[in-house]
């Protein structure tokens, strides 16, 4: 278990936005526009059964989910149309066909009374099943219209129990709409299979995944989240990668816009200084008639060609934008003065085009680049390895310590009373 220290260190690193000041090469830059139309977010929140698991700082995952939006709901800008959609939260029965359809906005999108939403999320009990794709869909419905940025924030604590419907496959379907809503997840004490769902749905928005372990960072991270939809809308900028890294433009984090042609490969390049991390993801679409079975790949490598690490991304004609990403974090240095490393990013695609479709120009290309500051090392290193255990043992090996000086007190004056009797 990582420790609370390690956890804050995380967010901090979470808190840099995908639309934070964009710099591009040759002078350009990103045009930031004064959207007068009120952002919208929407939370949606997994109730099933399983919420009711307590593993959350000695409480249950529902218990720190309603402290969470009840510390969120407080601090909610006022510019900010805030609604609540729920999850699993009313049917009881065992009727999966049923049970896949139990999602329901709990509070409208809208300007927020803050008693009317706290009552609100103070009524729900853990229930039943987890339709994730029928929720993502209704909350995109639920947000439609308007110019200002949109937002939703999902956090569940188990895998979409209703497949066919993949999650994943429905958030692809709704950036492919083009209505520019991000998708961010987090998951509460996550297994593999759930990071996995939720960390592929937050990508195929540019979205983020976060892993939750305590109150406080659900709170936070939330908080934080709510607030970026308030903040200024960054107009992507046309960039041309090139068939070599060697010839690459330089980014810096922002996001930006390219032409890639069928089949064929762009190189960009980013400086990454020591301690800190590269975080990168790609959107290709489909703007004609394709062949099914497709796929994207972005590569980190190093100038030399050597990989560092990939994210990969299929499809099977479902949809018509597909998505992936990747992260790589460079090690600090002992060297104050270590120079930074140019990374470059290959995106490779394997659309086709169908029969008698012109294959120029190439297919819309989104690059989103952002470099953080890694998080400070693990403390637990310094507690041996024990995590937020090390205390229980120093109170045993204290107690123990002043146990064995009583001891041997007490045996000593025993002694010595024998000797004068």
């Amino acid at each position: 278990m990582i420790t609370r220290q390690r956890l804050a260190a995380g967010i901090c690193a979470l808190l840099a936005t995908l639309t934070a000041g964009v710099a591009f090469p040759a002078g350009a830059v990103a045009d930031e526009t004064d959207s007068t139309a009120s952002p919208k977010v929407e939370l949606v929140l997994d109730v099933s059964g399983s919420m009711s698991a307590k593993d959350i700082d000695g409480g249950s995952r529902m218990a720190a989910a309603k402290q969470a939006f009840n510390e969120v709901l407080d601090a909610t800008p006022e510019e900010v149309q805030l609604g609540i959609r729920t999850l699993g939260a009313n049917y009881h029965g065992n009727d999966r066909k049923t049970g896949c359809k139990d999602t329901a906005q709990l509070y409208p999108v809208g300007t927020l009374n803050r008693t009317e939403a706290k009552t609100a999320v103070a009524t729900l009990q853990p229930t039943g099943w987890t339709p994730i794709g029928p929720a993502l869909l209704k909350a995109a419905d639920d947000l439609n219209g308007g110019d200002g940025t949109r937002r939703i924030v999902l956090i569940s604590d188990g895998e979409d129990t209703c497949q066919p419907l993949d999650p994943c496959e429905v958030a692809r379907e709704i950036a492919a709409k083009g209505i520019g809503l991000t998708i961010d997840t987090l998951g509460l004490v996550p297994d593999a299979k759930t990071r996995d769902q939720l960390s592929c749905i937050a990508d195929a928005t540019g979205g983020t995944y976060t892993s939750v372990q305590h109150k406080e960072e659900l709170s936070d991270r939330v908080g934080q989240l709510v607030d970026r939809a308030a903040d200024p809308v960054v107009t992507p900028v046309a960039t041309a990668g090139t068939a070599q890294c060697s010839s690459a433009p330089t980014l810096k984090s922002g996001l930006y816009t390219d032409r890639e042609e069928f089949g064929k490969q762009r190189f960009y390049r980013v400086d990454v200084n020591p301690g800190q991390e590269l975080r990168a993801s790609v959107s290709v679409g489909a703007d004609r008639e394709v062949n099914p079975d497709y796929g994207v790949l972005l590569r980190a490598v190093t100038v030399h060609g050597r990989e560092i690490v990939r994210g990969e991304g299929t499809g099977n004609g479902r949809t018509d934008v597909i998505s992936t990403g990747l992260r790589y974090p460079k090690a600090e240095s002992d060297d104050d003065n270590a120079p930074a490393e140019t990374v470059c990013l290959q995106v490779t695609n394997s659309f086709s085009a169908a029969s008698g479709v012109k294959t120029t120009p190439g297919l819309p290309l989104e690059l989103t680049v952002d470099v953080v500051d890694g998080p400070s090392k693990a403390s637990d290193v310094a507690s041996f390895g024990l995590g937020r255990g090390w205390w229980l043992l120093a109170a045993l090996v204290l107690t123990g310590f002043v146990a064995g000086l009583l001891w041997g007190w007490l045996s000593r004056w025993r002694l010595a009373v024998w000797r004068t009797n």
